[in-house]
């Protein structure tokens, strides 16, 4: 398949022309409200913040651990929906042409809205790419193939546990990069350590020409350099969302943002 070209796709290759290493920054869309979510967001690519995975807040969130969890419980009583949350991505778009956007979550919300139309609209909003980390590949005729054939990048995750028969089918279809899911368990659960990881990202990258980027269990701006070093960039989002959730004024959370920024592009 002939995939238009994506804000994701144009973001890893100035990276690569550049020699240097993505960072990725989750943060849950309405945390702690809609006002400081936008804000933080706002401020993200000048903190140093190459792609921006936001989180839609679901009920059920079986792949986060209890720091995303709360945000989204958070956010959900703090009135947030799928459709506010496209507007915070259309609100932040006014500002910012450029830095990709992934829209991180469940398939409840978005089967709800219905498939067509989430797509038209998420376009519209300013979205890249998808991760929905409920759907299996071998569910990719449901959003993951009408996803690609509308422009937006479908971002799998491999983990720990995928092995060489089951690669092949996460990476068919995949678009934008491969997210490797650094440890067993839900986000935030352990540290992620590079000389485990290393040898998962050449198994992976010797299958695809996609970057890899790497997630879950990094939280110092430390982890964040190693782990970048052996992969093409890192996703750090429990950190972040901790400090939002202890109420530290947006200031101080940008500046933590950007020493995890800095040292993934040290990597």
């Amino acid at each position: 398949m002939t995939r238009p070209t994506t804000r994701i796709d144009d973001t890893f290759a100035r990276l690569s022309a550049s020699g240097k290493k993505a960072f990725v920054s989750y943060i849950m869309a309405g945390d702690p409200d809609a006002d400081t979510a936008l804000e933080i967001m706002r401020g993200l690519p000048d903190a140093g913040v190459d792609i921006i995975e936001l989180g839609l807040p679901f009920t059920d969130p079986m792949a986060d651990g209890a720091t995303i969890q709360l945000a989204g419980q958070r956010a959900l009583e703090g009135g947030m929906t799928l459709e506010r949350t496209l507007q915070m991505a259309r609100d932040f778009r006014a500002g910012d042409d450029t830095t990709p956007i992934v829209l991180m979550g469940y398939y409840n919300p978005i089967y709800a809205r219905g498939v067509d139309k989430f797509l038209s609209d998420a376009k519209e909003a300013g979205i890249d790419g998808l991760i929905v980390v409920d759907l299996p590949p071998e569910e990719d005729e449901e959003l993951c193939i009408p996803a690609q054939a509308a422009g937006l990048n479908f971002i799998r995750l491999a983990t720990p546990t995928t092995d060489d028969a089951r690669l092949p089918k996460v990476l068919t279809n995949t678009s934008g990069f491969v997210y490797y899911v650094s440890v067993t368990g839900t986000t935030g659960a352990a540290a992620a350590q590079a000389s485990d990881v290393a040898p998962e990202v050449s198994r992976i990258k010797a299958k695809t020409d996609l970057p890899v980027i790497v997630g879950f269990g990094i939280n110092t701006p430390e982890a964040s350099e190693s782990i970048a070093a052996i992969a093409d960039g890192c996703v750090v989002g429990s950190a972040i969302v901790s400090k939002i959730a202890d109420g530290t004024p947006v200031p101080e959370v940008l500046s933590f943002v950007k020493s995890l920024a800095d040292g993934a592009h040290r990597g």
